[in-house]
């Protein structure tokens, strides 16, 4: 398969300029809603959780009731797979009838996509919901691991590592890095992290990072312009004292973030996180997790990034998958998708500038014990250059990769 973020190696074989095709204005908003009805937009998006899995079956049914636009869901494992997809597609010369209309993505398989001409735009900035995030007072939602978006992604959620711990057998959780590995060593067992390439896996890694280093400024600008091995070097000794006092040992990791949550329903961890702040605060509600969990951040705040969808240049329902990408950010899909008992993903638009009728949409009560409190995702470390997390992941794979 072919590596997603090494495609700039082959950019210039995919120099040719491409044919002219129509495509929907957004800036013409009537045209394009009329343009979209009947279609059917093919959203590829990561299928690891049923949470996310049943909000999107919820936007589909939304979607076909009010737009008369279907939406297939493409569950993928890894989203680098629809990324490798979409090159193959541009390099067979198939300009205009591509297989993905939408795809959930941020961080380097956005870079890897804009870095090949991969993505339709500029979109999102034209459409009638985007001003409901406030993009100048909250330039998260036209950032992407340090990179502008330039309009070629729509925001859709907010994400931030969140650790969660059974406080039945945990009186006092560690809050930062090396506390954590002091917890390790007197509990072993009882935590771990998702294997290596796992989002939240490599989330955790660039956390560490972040944290240990002493050139955390280096993060920020492509890797080749740093000494990799002398910025990670404190990592890498961290990870070798912290594995031996991981869940098996460290000789295996779970499968993803979903993963860790099961291992915490069954006892076997007591300690772990996720990198939806809501995401233990939902496990409690439907009985998945027991009512003695509570969540927190660590003391220096925890990393967090705002997801994004984007549309293939050869997309052919261009113009359903913009009317998808405007009602993911409505007040409507915005609240739904944050309540507690659908999802639990964090809204991109500033609900206070919204009007009282749409603000109440995100009223859900008091809060959840097991939730964190409101202001406590006030400190989020940015996400760094997306070259890091490629090179993090090799090098982890080449000192540990596992099953």
């Amino acid at each position: 398969m072919l590596n997603p973020c090494r495609f700039s190696l082959i950019a210039p074989l995919l120099a040719l300029a491409l044919p002219a095709v129509a495509a929907p204005d957004p800036g013409n908003w009537q045209d394009v809603l009329a343009e979209a009805e009947g279609q059917t937009v093919f959203w590829n998006a990561w299928g690891g959780d049923s949470r996310t899995n049943r909000y999107i079956d919820w936007v589909a049914e939304q979607m076909q009731a009010q737009h008369d636009v279907a939406v297939e869901h493409v569950k993928l494992d890894d989203t680098s797979s629809a990324v490798s997809r979409v090159l193959a597609e541009k390099q067979a010369g198939n300009d205009d009838e591509g297989s993905i209309d939408l795809i959930w993505i941020n961080g380097e398989n956005f870079a890897a996509m804009r870095d090949n001409d991969l993505l339709f735009g500029p979109f999102a900035e034209s459409l009638p919901n985007f001003a409901l995030t406030n993009a100048a007072e909250n330039p998260e939602v036209v950032t992407d691991f340090t990179l502008p978006t330039e309009g070629f992604e729509s925001p859709w959620g907010k994400a931030q590592i969140t650790f969660y711990y059974d406080a039945a057998q945990v009186e006092t959780p560690p809050q930062d890095m090396q506390a954590l590995l002091d917890w390790a060593r007197a509990n072993p067992g009882q935590f771990s992290y998702p294997k290596i390439p796992d989002f939240t896996g490599s989330t955790f890694l660039k956390q560490a990072l972040i944290e240990l280093t002493d050139q955390d400024e280096a993060l920020y600008q492509p890797v080749e312009e740093s000494d990799f091995e002398e910025v990670t070097a404190p990592l890498w000794a961290y990870l070798d004292a912290l594995h031996p006092h991981l869940w098996r040992s460290g000789r295996t990791f779970p499968d993803s973030g979903p993963n860790l949550r099961t291992l915490m329903s069954d006892g076997e961890l007591s300690l772990a996180f996720s990198f939806y702040p809501t995401d233990a605060a939902v496990a409690v509600r439907e009985y998945e997790l027991p009512e003695s969990v509570r969540s927190y951040v660590l003391d220096g705040g925890t990393l967090g990034n705002v997801h994004f969808v984007a549309i293939p240049y050869n997309s052919p329902h261009k113009a359903g998958a913009i009317v998808l990408a405007n009602f993911l950010m409505s007040p409507e899909a915005q609240a739904q998708k944050q309540s507690l008992a659908m999802w639990g993903d964090r809204s991109v638009l500033d609900i206070e500038q919204l009007d009282t009728k749409d603000q109440a949409l995100f009223e859900q009560g008091d809060r959840h014990p097991s939730e964190l409190p409101a202001d406590a995702l006030s400190n989020t470390l940015p996400e760094p250059h997306p070259s890091w997390m490629t090179a993090l992941q090799d090098a982890w794979l080449e000192r540990y990769g596992v099953n």
